[in-house]
């Protein structure tokens, strides 16, 4: 007895639904979920290296691995860094040109104000909170345990007082 088996899947067979969620956006970049894109003018965080923690602006792209980054106003010097150790912030400037030279990318970041969006942005702010709590010494750190005590004494008494009002 012998049976014939088809290699390929019958007609009438449907696709998965991850495949038909893929097929049904294709090549359309604007359903993207991506929002931070590799691209002229995008602001990068340093994750590695002697200037780490630091912002600077990509201002080339070489190939898929490294990027031409400078950073006028937070001391980066103009260099070739791989992807893989940048950040990619949400913050970019606007209009500015390929290959853009230091003059440039100073002026157009002094007039956007992006350092201080930067700082003003809540990444940064966590990173700066982490470093300050990083830093602190034996004392410091019980002093933050007394006040965290202390807090958390004031929290239950004003639950307690509430339940004990809701009771009544």
């Amino acid at each position: 007895m012998s049976v014939s088996v088809s290699p390929c899947p019958p007609p009438s067979w449907p696709r998965p639904a991850c495949i038909r969620a893929s097929l049904a956006g294709q090549g359309r970049l604007d359903e993207s979920n991506f929002q931070r894109f590799v691209e002229v003018g995008r602001v990068v965080l340093l994750s590695s290296g002697p200037c780490a923690g630091k912002i600077a602006v990509i201002a080339e792209i070489i190939d898929h691995n490294r990027a031409i980054i400078d950073g006028p106003t937070t001391s980066v010097p103009r260099q070739a860094f791989p992807y893989r150790h940048l950040s990619l912030t949400p913050l970019r400037l606007t209009k500015l040109p390929r290959g853009a030279g230091s003059g440039a990318i100073r002026k157009q970041i002094e007039k956007e104000g992006t350092v201080t969006r930067w700082e003003n942005s809540a990444w940064a702010k966590k990173r700066a909170s982490i470093q300050k709590r990083r830093s602190l010494n034996d004392f410091a750190r019980f002093e933050v345990m007394l006040a965290k005590k202390a807090r958390r004494d004031v929290v239950r008494k004003v639950v307690a007082k509430a339940a004990k009002a809701s009771k009544a």
